[in-house]
């Protein structure tokens, strides 16, 4: 088998992600035989892990018809399958061919699908000592008996956006007055009702389109949104002021910094996507519902407003629900209902004018089930992922792919409350989008930090 390293797969990363066979660079993959038994038994259903587990079966099939091998002791070449770009390496794959003897009383009860493959692990370590054996698996109990064992376990580290939350692109760059002493070159002129800005950049770098710019104080300071990166300058454009006076959007004025930023993102029909993070009370569904409001009542620069989001609990299941598709994602659509009470309040008319206002609103906005969005087009939409912490990046992709000609798409939500299973702060579809569309011309970020709900919830945010 040579010198390199053999990585083991647990069940639950092929489940996870059916391309991780590949994943591996130079070195080789193992599949125990409890392995393909727990992929067999997972292939039938309509959930996201069977499709996963029918497209691992169909990778290995087309590797064993293209290949054409006689003796499987040998593996299989790891082939680029057609219409998957990655950088496969030039590993091989190899299945378990022999059963081991059970290795301790620790592993007695062979009936336990982690006991075998723990097994087949220990087989091979002392069948190679020299070489390095890795069992690879998301589930951190069956690492921690590994370890108990002397076996080399890791989590599987492929569908990480990055290492640490930390490392997330904010959307956000601060600067002191010194900015402008640092920078005497810098070009001013007015276009429009707003100043631009040319700012030579040298050899500094952290400068993305449309990133939020703030130089001085918090309030009263210049705000700006680069529009322009080239190899020795950034094009800066100072943001509109939503924060009182006769500008806001559909009555809504900023309560902060970024919520400013957040509001010119969102008005901007130049930008195509948007996400907005932060934590529970910044006001990211308000922001995002004015802005879609606004921009479809108002200017009439689409024709609705579609909202979707993950339909994850976070308790116990009620138990299904009735109605139609509409009213089956009324519960789910909590926040919805309260921002368009916030936003529905006419200033006359009473409760007949309310009652009017909200029978125009339901015919301009959406409310859509995530199940139903494949191989949809929306034409001329302005559709909101709410809750897209809960959304895996392939959901993520198939979401944003529906996107058509004159659609914005704006993505809310809070890492810090997941309740989707097996997703983390770094492997959730939301920290995927940012990570991954912030050198976009045509996307905008910005993470919200002050909480704007209640000093209640502000402190329940901090203290618990």
């Amino acid at each position: 088998m040579g010198e390199k390293r053999l990585y083991i797969l647990d069940t639950n990363v092929l489940m996870h992600d059916p391309s991780a066979i590949f994943r591996f660079e130079e070195h080789d993959v193992l599949l125990p035989m409890m392995v393909l038994e727990e992929l067999d038994a997972a292939k039938k259903g309509l959930s996201e892990v069977s499709r996963n587990v029918r497209q691992v079966s169909r990778f290995i099939g087309e590797m064993m018809q293209q290949q054409d091998v006689d003796d499987l002791d040998e593996g299989l070449e790891l082939r680029e399958p057609e219409g998957l770009e990655l950088d496969v390496g030039t590993g091989r794959l190899y299945f378990q061919t022999s059963m081991p003897d059970i290795h301790s009383s620790l592993l007695r009860d062979g009936s336990f699908a982690d006991n075998e493959i723990l097994s087949t692990a220990l087989a091979l370590r002392d069948a190679h000592p020299k070489r390095a054996i890795v069992l690879v698996s998301k589930d951190i109990n069956l690492r921690i008996k590994a370890a108990i064992l002397g076996v080399q376990a890791e989590d599987y580290y492929n569908d990480r956006a990055l290492d640490d939350l930390s490392l997330l692109y904010r959307g956000l760059r601060i600067h002191d007055e010194s900015f402008w002493e640092a920078n005497p070159q810098i070009e001013s002129w007015n276009e429009g009702h707003l100043t631009h800005y040319r700012i030579p950049i040298g050899s500094e770098n952290g400068w993305h389109p449309n990133q939020c710019v703030a130089i001085g104080e918090d309030t009263g300071g210049v705000e700006a949104l680069v529009k322009e990166v080239s190899e020795s300058h950034v094009h800066l454009q100072l943001v509109d002021d939503f924060y009182d006076g006769h500008k806001n959007v559909w009555g809504i004025h900023a309560r902060n910094r970024e919520q400013n930023f957040a509001l010119n993102l969102l008005m901007d029909p130049e930008i195509d996507f948007v996400t907005l993070m932060g934590t529970a009370g910044t006001g990211k569904t308000l922001l995002a519902l004015a802005a879609g409001l606004s921009q479809t009542m108002d200017e009439k620069r689409y024709s609705e407003i579609i909202i979707t989001r993950a339909t994850v609990s976070i308790g116990e299941d009620i138990g299904f629900l009735p109605g139609t598709e509409e009213e089956k994602m009324t519960p789910w659509m909590g926040a919805l209902t309260d921002n368009l009470e916030v936003l529905t309040q006419p200033a006359e008319g009473g409760d007949w004018g309310r009652a009017a206002t909200n029978d125009l609103l339901a015919s301009r906005v959406k409310v859509r089930a995530l199940n139903f969005m494949r191989g949809r087009t929306f034409l001329n939409r302005y559709v909101i992922i709410d809750e897209a912490q809960n959304i895996t990046p392939k959901q993520m992709k198939a979401l944003l792919t529906r996107a058509g000609p004159g659609t914005k798409m704006v993505c809310l939500g809070n890492v810090e409350q997941i309740d989707t299973p097996y997703l983390t702060e770094t492997t959730s579809g939301l920290t995927f989008a940012v990570d991954r569309f912030k050198d976009w011309t045509y996307s905008g970020h910005i993470t919200l930090r002050r909480g704007e709900r209640s000093r209640l919830a502000d402190y329940a945010s901090d203290a618990l």
